[in-house]
């Protein structure tokens, strides 16, 4: 039994992996083997499609988007860090969150387009920041950290004369530190992945993120394969690597939560 759920799991795990498989040897391979629809039979390594990429722009939405979604990242931990310690202090708002966590993004897309729009925000970078500045679920992800932090250990402070900002930011923060790591890789994907907000809030090419312009290069090269691969994958690495560097933390913050 031992070895045929090992078998099992192991042909799942290729049948997941096989489309970044394809997706890592497509991007590499010459365009005369693409075109020709040899792609087995004429095996080789080329850098063209790479290249190629830069005549697109490719490189500087991906610094665009690295700076956008790092941006918004520190701008959701610090709100999830304030509103964390509110709802601990005994702010009764957690059913609030709750109910925002349980409503789907694109029912909000209409009326956040009307905001923008009255606030003059449309067609700014501003449009892409100010409406992810804070996470309903990142500041639940925290709260649930600091819940988890003795009572007895604050009152101590307390007693010593300490206010919430020596309570926040010299006890709390630290002790949460691993949580807020592993809520800013979430929170890094999460806009990072964005494709159709992107798109409906902003039409300046030199404000779309790296998805948003995947989608334009997928209509300008429908056929180009090499092409398209090299940029999804490319796309892909930021967050592969830091899904990699923070694995074990974003595990054992859920398994933590599960506990909880």
């Amino acid at each position: 039994m031992g070895l045929l759920r090992h078998l099992f799991v192991a042909l799942i795990l290729v049948f997941i992996l096989l489309p970044f498989l394809w997706m890592a040897y497509a991007a590499f391979l010459p365009k005369e083997a693409v075109y020709s629809g040899e792609l087995f039979r004429h095996l080789g390594f080329s850098l063209e499609n790479l290249k190629a990429l830069r005549g697109e722009g490719f490189w500087e939405r991906l610094l665009f988007s690295l700076g956008l979604s790092g941006g918004v990242v520190a701008l959701e931990l610090l709100t999830a860090l304030l509103a964390a310690y509110a709802l601990r202090a005994g702010l009764g708002l957690l059913p609030f969150y709750l109910v925002l966590m349980a409503i789907p993004a694109e029912l909000l897309l209409v009326p956040l387009y009307g905001i923008l729009k009255g606030l003059g925000l449309l067609e700014t970078v501003w449009a892409l920041v100010l409406p992810f500045a804070a996470s309903p679920f990142v500041v639940y992800l925290v709260y649930q950290a600091m819940r988890g932090v003795p009572e007895e250990l604050l009152e101590a402070a307390r007693l010593d004369g300490a206010g919430h900002g020596v309570l926040l930011f010299q006890i709390l923060f630290p002790l949460v530190r691993p949580t807020l790591v592993a809520a800013g890789v979430l929170a890094f994907a999460a806009h990072w992945n964005l494709v159709l907000y992107p798109r409906v809030v902003v039409s300046d090419p030199g404000l779309w993120t790296v998805q948003t312009w995947l989608t334009d290069l997928q209509r300008k090269h429908p056929t180009d394969w090499g092409l398209l691969s090299a940029a999804a994958l490319l796309s892909v690495l930021p967050l592969a690597l830091l899904y990699l560097l923070f694995e074990r933390r974003v595990v054992a913050t859920f398994e933590e939560g599960l506990k909880g």
